[in-house]
């Protein structure tokens, strides 16, 4: 039996690697994903999206921030009602708590001693800039140069950051692992349950 391919609109590159690894996580085969840079291009798009997965499986991933206290709120205020097939998944309060959900293959990564990572990512106010910190203490030089804005740069990352963690996800030996980040990710979590809900509806 062919397994389901799905569509999906993300926000930035680093998220669409996130998508393609989680689809591939369930069983299912990453389909066509519109990168939309920024989440408000994305949100103008979405109801189409939305009608579109009443005929087969989407994956929108959006960063909660601060535009909401939670996910359920967001996405009530978004897309009250989703097609069958339609996976709207917010992530609390930005993809980067997923990547640190898997805080010990993570700290291996960046070579920064784990006991430093947060055990609850998705209570931080701001992972991406907890994990630049994280970075800037790593026992790397490059991956400090990557990941780490230099002063002057008025840049909140560095010019490899995208890269660097699109390397982590993609890793399938010692990177990310998407089941173990979910321990730690309530978001995620619901968002491999919600992708497993429409892999089953499509068999």
């Amino acid at each position: 039996m062919q397994e389901p391919a799905f569509s999906g609109a993300v926000e930035g590159p680093l998220d669409q690697t996130v998508f393609n690894r989680l689809v591939a996580h369930v069983g299912a085969v990453p389909g066509t994903v519109h990168v939309r840079n920024g989440k408000r291009a994305l949100l103008d798009r979405l109801h189409g999206y939305n009608n579109a997965a009443r005929r087969w499986p989407w994956l929108v991933l959006i960063d909660l921030d601060n535009d909401a206290d939670c996910a359920p709120a967001f996405r009530r205020t978004h897309l009250p009602e989703t097609s069958e097939f339609m996976c709207f998944r917010v992530a609390v309060r930005q993809i980067e708590a997923w990547l640190l959900g898997d805080r010990e293959r993570l700290a291996g990564y960046l070579s920064v001693t784990a006991s430093r990572f947060p055990v609850s990512p998705e209570a931080l106010e701001n992972p991406k800039r907890t994990l630049v910190g994280l970075a800037r203490q790593s026992r790397r030089r490059a991956t400090r140069e990557l990941m780490v804005p230099t002063p002057t740069s008025g840049r909140k990352v560095g010019p490899g950051y995208t890269s660097e963690l699109i390397g982590f996800v993609t890793d399938r030996e010692n990177g990310w692992r998407p089941d173990v980040a979910s321990r730690a990710s309530p978001s995620l979590a619901r968002c491999i349950e919600c992708l497993r809900l429409v892999v089953r509806r499509t068999a």
